[in-house]
């Protein structure tokens, strides 16, 4: 199982939102590329970026942040937000990105999805964020009508890489993350799925990898990791099947 270490973008710098608020931001580092190398010097093998600016404006924001921290690792990266289109899909894979992901365009245009599978295959991710069970969009100021597991189910056989499942009521709170509600999404599709939302100790690593038979292809983690509440080290291990994923470590 991946664990992700994500960098979220506002305004060049990488910061932690509350629920998705846009105003809760607090930042963590000022300079992203640092805390990429220092996510990749910890043993950290894949990295998770957003684009917050772009996910609420439609378009790519933080361009020269991502470009300064492709150029800055050498470890893959996925990077989501403000991705509409497949021109802009192009561009950032032309500048080094490794997987995009895709989430209103999902919701808005599942067919450009589709697409974008068969012309960057093995490139696409979708995220599904979700509130209450149901879809949001538009950097997740709308809610839309449609169940997150409906949404994932429109894309089975598309070619999309993996499904970015985030309980928006969960993000950035530390309160755990919905590993149920993950499972369930996981044992429905043939996706894979990576957790994103909430992850607040490596109990929920742990958790995660007791379920991964489900389908389950990694974890992201944000504010946990920034603040020392998971230790790198530990949770590597047991995402790795170092460590008993029922036990302490």
């Amino acid at each position: 199982m991946i664990v992700f270490p994500a960098i979220d973008l506002k305004d060049g710098e990488a910061v932690r939102l509350l629920k998705g608020e846009m105003n809760t931001a607090t930042v963590f580092n000022s300079n992203p590329a640092a805390q990429a190398k220092e996510f990749e010097d910890a043993g950290f093998q894949f990295l998770h970026m957003v684009d917050l600016n772009g996910a609420f404006e439609g378009r790519p924001v933080n361009r020269a942040a991502v470009e300064k921290i492709v150029a800055t690792v050498s470890m893959p990266t996925q990077l989501g937000g403000g991705i509409r289109d497949l021109k802009t899909i192009e561009q950032w894979l032309e500048a080094g990105v490794s997987r995009v992901i895709l989430g209103t365009v999902a919701v808005k245009n599942p067919a450009l999805v589709i697409e974008a599978c068969k012309t960057f295959p093995g490139k696409i991710v979708v995220g599904i964020d979700a509130r209450g069970g149901m879809v949001a969009t538009e950097g997740w100021a709308e809610t839309s009508d449609l169940e997150a597991t409906e949404l994932a189910r429109k894309f089975e056989n598309a070619g999309v890489s993996a499904i970015v499942y985030t309980d928006i009521d969960r993000d950035g709170l530390l309160q755990g993350c919905n590993v149920e509600a993950t499972a369930n999404l996981a044992r429905a599709i043939s996706i894979p799925v990576i957790a994103s939302g909430g992850v607040a100790s490596v109990e929920d690593i742990r958790q995660l990898k007791a379920v991964e038979d489900t389908g389950i292809e990694g974890v992201i983690c944000g504010r946990s990791i920034y603040d020392g509440r998971i230790d790198p080290k530990e949770a590597l291990l047991i995402a790795n099947g170092s460590t008993p994923a029922g036990s302490a470590a």
